[in-house]
């Protein structure tokens, strides 16, 4: 097959349109473009707006015209639950203040009740200057009791500790662990051996996390049920064709409701529980740190850096809902994500989910071989949703959409169960890291074992 042509587009301005303050004067280019606004009410989201911006800008009372129509209804919808009054349109000043009320709202309110202590992990492999960019993220959330683990997987130079030690003093707890052994899976495996809090929120060295992020996970797991939160993951920039097509092919995202999975909260879709992907992605997940050991971790044979290339979130997440745990979909907890932006790492990305399902699903029967039967009866609709042109997953796809990329997913997929054979083989003698190193930077020291023997107190 031949080479794709980019089709040209616009870079698309990305932002956030928070209703508690006032609004701001968009700017555009001498073409005009498309502005996709986050609306958030009380710092939650709410909806997306898409406004058209013309050469000139619009003016705040101009977006307000614009982006109201788009949310009315989900705004009209959050203000009720919170008891607040609700404007026949919205103003440019913004939504009245906390000031007004003599108490916050019901759902800031809850943010300030037990906050559980959360252990932030990074996994990362020569890509020092994302990583930094996602710690420094991390600096601006608005909770205080977190610490970050960095696992760095078989990095083939020095270069993200010395990184690390020549930005110390970071204003969190930070420590550094490196593993001589590859696979994803297999680093957040590590993480749980370096005794993480009672929380531990695992997402990627290419974000940016809200800084809401944590406090929105914290709450999440308020409800002793709840095993596992997963949260919202945009954009941090839509500027080349290959961020337009991931965008189009699904993305990450999953709406700005707040949904709990479980066997006892069965959702409507006729592929529950095996279409994991779902309630969430591995990018922006978060556990019970007891729940997690107590089922072993993740499955070392899945997940980028392994013959499988993926599925290590996919087969957690199932196991929570089969386990008799809940799952939350928390659309508050926040992260923008960097799309690749060149077609080659598109194909690759595309390839590679279509393994990581493949070994995912092999993985859950080499488990639970019982598991054969529920599968087979959910065939049909699987099949649907992944071929029908009209499904969840193929109806945001446009007209200029690569054939290719629809048809590497799918062979992907069918290489999936081989490549988690060759997965498990090549881990199968592998029950801890072949070699460790721990360091400590930045915050106050904290008094717990690292791997390898070595303690930092």
């Amino acid at each position: 097959m031949g080479p794709v042509s980019p089709t040209r587009r616009d870079p698309v301005l990305l932002g956030d349109l928070d209703l508690d303050a006032p609004l701001p004067r968009l700017e555009a280019g001498p073409r005009g473009r498309e502005a996709r606004l986050l609306v958030r009410v009380h710092t939650r989201p709410v909806g997306e707006a898409r406004i058209a911006v013309p050469p000139r800008g619009l003016t705040a009372c101009e977006v307000a015209e614009e982006a109201w129509p788009q949310v009315s209804d989900a705004v009209t919808a959050h203000l009720v639950r919170d008891g607040r009054p609700v404007p026949d349109v919205l103003p440019v000043e913004g939504l009245p203040s906390g000031a007004t009320f003599p108490s916050l709202p019901p759902c800031l309110s809850r943010r300030h009740e037990e906050r559980p202590r959360i252990t932030v992990v990074v996994a990362t492999r020569d890509r020092t200057d994302s990583l930094l960019r996602t710690l420094s993220s991390l600096a601006g959330c608005e909770y205080d009791v977190f610490d970050v683990l960095v696992v760095d997987s078989s990095p083939s130079t020095p270069g993200t500790e010395q990184a690390l030690r020549a930005a110390a003093p970071w204003p969190f707890p930070l420590r550094y662990v490196a593993t001589s052994t590859p696979g994803l899976a297999f680093a957040h495996n590590v993480a749980l051996e370096c005794g993480t809090e009672e929380v531990v929120a695992f997402t990627d060295d290419d974000v940016q996390v809200d800084r809401y992020w944590l406090a929105a996970i914290g709450e999440a797991f308020a409800d002793p049920e709840v095993a596992c939160v997963t949260g919202l993951i945009l954009p941090s920039e839509l500027e080349t064709p290959a961020q337009f097509w991931l965008e189009q092919s699904g993305g990450f995202a999953r709406g700005y409701d707040r949904r709990r999975f479980s066997l006892r909260h069965p959702a409507p879709e006729p592929t529950f529980p095996f279409a994991a992907g779902r309630f969430g992605s591995g990018a922006n997940m978060a556990f019970r740190a007891t729940w997690l050991r107590s089922v072993g971790g993740f499955d070392r044979a899945t997940g980028a850096g392994s013959p499988a290339r993926g599925g290590d979130d996919l087969h957690a997440f199932l196991r929570v809902v089969l386990g008799g745990a809940e799952l939350v979909y928390e659309p508050a907890a926040i992260i923008r994500h960097a799309h690749r932006r060149d077609y080659d790492g598109l194909r690759r990305q595309a390839f590679g989910y279509g393994r990581g399902l493949g070994a995912y699903l092999t993985a859950a029967l080499w488990a639970q071989p019982s598991l054969l039967g529920p599968m087979g009866r959910r065939a049909g609709p699987a099949m649907r949703h992944l071929l029908a042109a009209d499904s969840v997953k193929n109806r945001g796809k446009e007209s200029d959409f690569p054939a290719e990329l629809t048809w590497l997913e799918r062979a992907g997929l069918l290489t999936g169960p081989f490549a988690y054979a060759v997965s498990r083989w090549h881990y199968r003698r592998l029950t801890r890291p072949s070699r460790t190193q721990a360091s400590y930077y930045g915050g106050a020291p904290l008094a717990r074992p690292l791997p390898g023997g070595t303690s930092v107190s």
